[in-house]
């Protein structure tokens, strides 16, 4: 391989990661404002609030274990774990699927219901608003740029 191909390939890849570091970096402080706001008002970590949205927003307020450890981005472990607290906590129980009985559904309860309407605006306000802090950083106004309308 001769040089201008390996100098064109670092280029690249020079900045792809750059594009990707401040994805990662712009995640990682909305998460933690997202994270630390839901905790301080409302009792609940961040991938509880989001299990409960996606919940809320599924057909009959149940899914597979499976789709929801999917539709948040967890591992089925974590999930397993992470829908233990909520069941303790009375936000969901679990139902058995009446075609498989192997399978389990997570269903929501109307406590979860209220938990996750009433932690709603909260979680609205606190993207926006970390979004909008994140404008001040010169490193992601171009991203943020492409990424909010």
């Amino acid at each position: 391989m001769g040089a201008g191909a390996k100098t064109a390939t670092t280029s690249a890849v020079t900045a792809d990661g750059l594009l990707w570091d401040g994805v990662v970096t712009l995640h990682g402080r909305v998460e933690h404002q997202l994270a630390k706001a839901l905790q301080r008002r409302h009792g609940i970590g961040l991938s509880e609030y989001r299990a409960l949205c996606r919940l809320s927003r599924a057909d009959d307020g149940e899914l597979r274990m499976q789709e929801l450890a999917d539709l948040i981005g967890l591992n089925q472990s974590s999930v397993s774990r992470l829908v233990a607290r909520l069941e303790s906590a009375g936000l969901t129980r679990r139902a058995m699927c009446p075609k498989d009985r192997r399978g389990v559904y997570t269903v929501i309860t109307d406590e979860g219901r209220a938990v996750q309407e009433k932690a709603a605006p909260t979680y609205t306000e606190t993207l926006t608003e970390a979004l909008d802090a994140a404008t001040a950083d010169p490193a992601l106004t171009p991203l943020l740029t492409t990424l909010r309308p």
